[in-house]
């Protein structure tokens, strides 16, 4: 009847919510959405050096585009059937018995029409898609690294994954791995280093050469009369990673120092450090009660291995005493039976 066309259709709100009519039908087609495809999600493994400097790797990829011939249609004709199978919803429920009064109910894509709630005459198939409405491309991709970006960033091609019809193109996307560097370490825009010093090194001077990630050799040295100490930390501005998207500015390089002591002195060395090394610090305690202290034995020990092994000491331990309560309880309920 008249005054009709300012109405809405019922199903309209559960259909913004659900995409489809309660009753199974396609209900109204104004508003429909379409969906969007899958992203594709590739590693893309890279050296620190290629996030140094910089670099591109062409990839060669391969993808479902709509085919050109029948427009994703399909068919010659453009016609096709709703499917039987899944009545037209691309979907099928099966039902599974748990148990008594117990069933599950799972929803899977219709195997008839591979999910598209459609099929197509075998005599109306297109000859090139072979009904699919897809087909299959080579594609290569250049991926532009540029300096300063991070172990799992991600660089994205909009658009690129796998076509289908009435589908949103979902993006092929590279997530940047790196690769672990014999000499180097990361950590955000700084870079850290090791390097041993020999004693004489640590405490009279030392310079060596270090290649950097972009192979410029780099003059590393003392200042004249400088000890450095086990353990210490010296950094060097303006040497670090650049920066993502500011590549003239860069972090710094910490050089973590070691220093590598003899295994032993002959009296003679010791007796030529002690003329030039500051006076040992005296001890304030009389022969008397010296005489009174009890003499004790160093010894060398591998510390990680000697916790190693304690721990496992103390594991056995406490099994074998949670082995004793149980078998010691089950005594005493005998005891008490009779």
């Amino acid at each position: 009847m008249g005054g009709g066309g300012g109405g809405h259709d019922p199903f309209d709100i559960f259909q913004s919510f659900f995409g489809g009519n309660p009753f199974g039908g396609g209900g109204s087609s104004r508003g429909r959405r379409q969906r969007r495809g899958e992203d594709v999600i590739h590693p893309l493994k890279v050296s620190l050096e290629d996030l140094y400097n910089g670099t591109s790797k062409k990839l060669s990829l391969s993808r479902n585009v709509i085919c050109s011939k029948c427009k994703g249609k399909g068919s010659k004709s453009g016609a096709s059937m709703k499917c039987a199978g899944c009545q037209g919803s691309g979907m099928k429920v099966s039902i599974r018995h748990l148990g008594p009064s117990m069933i599950q109910q799972m929803q899977h894509p219709c195997n008839e029409c591979k999910g598209t709630g459609e099929t197509i005459n075998d005599k109306d198939r297109c000859s090139q898609c072979k009904g699919d409405k897809v087909v299959g491309e080579k594609k290569v991709l250049e991926v532009i690294v540029e300096k300063g970006m991070q172990n799992g960033q991600r660089i994205t091609f909009p658009g690129e994954a796998d076509e289908a019809p009435d589908t949103v193109t979902g993006d092929i996307v590279f997530v940047l791995q790196q690769k672990e560097h014999p000499k180097f370490k990361r950590k955000v825009d700084d870079l850290f280093v090791e390097h041993t010093l020999a004693l004489t090194e640590a405490l009279c001077g030392f310079q060596f050469i270090l290649t950097h990630l972009d192979n410029r050799q780099l003059l590393i040295k003392s200042q004249p009369g400088e000890v450095v100490k086990p353990d210490q930390f010296k950094a060097i501005n303006d040497e670090g990673m650049p920066m993502y998207q500011k590549p003239f500015m860069r972090g710094k390089l910490y050089i973590h120092f070691t220093v590598d002591f003899p295994e032993s002195l002959t009296p003679e060395q010791c007796k030529a450090l002690e003329a030039v090394l500051p006076p040992r610090p005296s001890m304030q305690m009389s022969e008397m009660e010296l005489d009174e202290c009890e003499e004790t034995t160093l010894h060398d020990v591998n510390i990680e291995e000697e916790m190693r092994r304690k721990q496992q000491q103390q594991a056995q331990e406490a099994y074998e005493e949670d082995d004793d309560m149980h078998g010691g309880g089950g005594q005493r309920v005998q005891c008490a039976q009779q």
